[in-house]
């Protein structure tokens, strides 16, 4: 069973059309990086995925559940509001601004999802967290507040916050982009460690040694579209379409 079908996925806001007919699936454990220029509707896709955007078009289905359904015309439904947020449980997601509570400390932006969505005990939150704060090297930071924390530190609390809630598939956006290049490496382990235990994960990433190392799949967008996907070997060293080697040459 795939994780994750998308179908034919079309997304505008008011005239601008960002996403054009993008069709997708993704396996259990696999790990596939998308790349492609800003503006090419990247982050757009991975936020219609767990329904941050409402597409117009397409069909998305998540663990053999379908979220949203298209019609004859190719017009997109939804389940009920319950349900859509039901299914999108199974996906945690990971932002590049960290999106952190700034008045909670640490522990406190762990455990809030789990006993506020999942109405879980506090001990037993609090006992996940601390084993997803050894996990992520932070057990330490335990009682600091974000604004105490790095860059680095935040997006890896960021990260534990997201694994709290017990998801199958992780969606990572740009998540080291607004970090300084000393403080990625922190951020891509815990995540090429996540990938070693067979997460399930999309991301969206402008860190190509991350795609070319650690992805079983590498899919690169441009224009709203999916324009050539493949293996990170073939793509990286023969891609065959001339607007990847156009990209992979500025910036490899």
């Amino acid at each position: 069973m795939n994780m994750i079908e998308a179908t034919n996925i079309y997304k505008k806001f008011n005239q601008l059309e960002v996403l054009k007919g993008i069709s997708l699936q993704v396996k259990k454990g696999e790990v596939i990086a998308i790349i492609g220029p800003s503006g090419s509707g990247k982050s757009t896709f991975l936020r219609c995925l767990n329904h941050l955007e409402i597409i117009d078009k397409g069909s998305i289905t998540i663990e053999g559940e379908m979220m949203a359904k298209m019609d004859s015309a190719g017009n997109s439904h939804y389940q009920s509001p319950s349900e859509v947020r039901r299914i999108c449980k199974k996906m945690g997601m990971v932002f590049q601004g960290f999106n952190l509570f700034p008045h909670k400390t640490v522990l406190g932006n762990i455990i809030e999802a789990p006993m506020v969505v999942n109405k879980m005990d506090r001990r037993q939150a609090v006992s996940i967290a601390e084993e997803l704060l050894q996990k992520v090297g932070l057990i330490d930071k335990r009682d600091s507040y974000p604004s105490q924390l790095s860059g680095g530190q935040k997006q890896r609390v960021a990260i534990a916050r997201a694994l709290a809630m017990r998801p199958d598939i992780m969606l990572f956006d740009e998540p080291t982009s607004a970090l300084d290049p000393e403080l990625t490496g922190e951020v891509l382990k815990v995540m090429k460690d996540l990938a070693e235990e067979h997460m399930t994960m999309l991301v969206v990433t402008h860190e190509m040694g991350f795609a070319r190392g650690v992805a079983n799949r590498v899919i690169f967008m441009d224009d709203g579209k999916i324009i050539e996907e493949g293996e990170p070997q073939e793509i990286f060293s023969n891609p065959s379409h001339p607007r990847t080697k156009a990209f992979l040459n500025q910036i490899l």
